[in-house]
């Protein structure tokens, strides 16, 4: 195809159709395929900021006319697809009228020295996409996902991120032996043990250690942590989301830091 032209899709038996459907609502698809789906603007955007090139570039009908000012050229393939069709890919329920096919990121060696967030088990997609977040908000750059950890570019994932994927080093489905390559501290989370968040003085970079949503940090892991802390919480609650307990710990790491 020369610069500028578009393929145009009407069928729903076309192959890059098929392809689309198996990566927007399979959240292991990318892993087989070799690809991922991002859909929507937001996400776009996020990617082409970070200096990637999608393989392909979708539009719906509706909206290439005018798209095509600012997005043209912006993939190696540019692709136009009528708007009922697109909307059937969409795990949503507003369907997005853009998105793209990246390659999936060639896999990273682990950075010793790398701030870094260890995920252990986490089965939520929204609790990881919201960690991958902080980590990227608060200057951690690693994020290590222990097998048995969602998809970390699953699409509800990428969708909680926000587009977080593109400036971090992520590393997923490793065992947990693989953690002897890190040489900062590693910091576990407890709802019960360990010294106030609030009152620690926190080394910078280090490891922060995030369990499963209900049996929390493993024994294995746990036992490579040189510290444990626990947050305050004044108003009674039994526990965290450990969403929300990432983002405190990753902001006074943050914090502690710069200071």
């Amino acid at each position: 195809m020369s610069v500028g032209e578009v393929d145009r899709v009407t069928s729903r038996d076309n192959s890059l159709l098929k392809e689309l459907r198996k990566l927007a609502q399979d959240p292991g698809g990318y892993r087989k395929a070799g690809r991922i789906w991002l859909e929507g603007d937001h996400l776009c955007r996020a990617a082409r900021e970070r200096g990637l090139r999608p393989a392909v570039a979708v539009f719906a009908e509706s909206v290439w006319p005018s798209a095509r000012v600012e997005w043209a050229d912006v993939a190696d393939r540019t692709v136009v697809i009528a708007d009922a069709l697109l909307a059937g890919v969409s795990g949503l329920g507003s369907p997005a009228p853009m998105g793209f096919v990246l390659d999936v990121p060639a896999r990273p060696s682990i950075a010793p020295d790398a701030p870094t967030v260890v995920l252990d088990r986490l089965q939520d997609a929204g609790n990881v996409g919201s960690i991958l977040r902080s980590a990227a908000a608060f200057g951690f750059t690693q994020v290590i996902a222990l097998k048995g950890t969602a998809a970390l570019w699953a699409p509800k994932v990428l969708r909680a991120g926000m587009g977080a994927h593109f400036g971090l080093r992520l590393i997923e489905g490793v065992e947990i032996d693989a953690l002897d390559a890190l040489a900062v501290p590693c910091i576990a989370t407890s709802s019960h043990r360990g010294e106030w968040l609030h009152e620690a003085r926190l080394p910078f970079p280090c490891a922060w250690l995030m369990g499963h949503e209900g049996q929390g940090v493993g024994a294995a892991l746990e036992a490579r942590a040189a510290r444990h802390v626990r947050i305050a919480q004044p108003g009674g609650e039994e526990s965290l989301n450990v969403a929300a307990a990432a983002a405190i710990c990753l902001h006074a790491s943050a914090t502690a830091a710069g200071s």
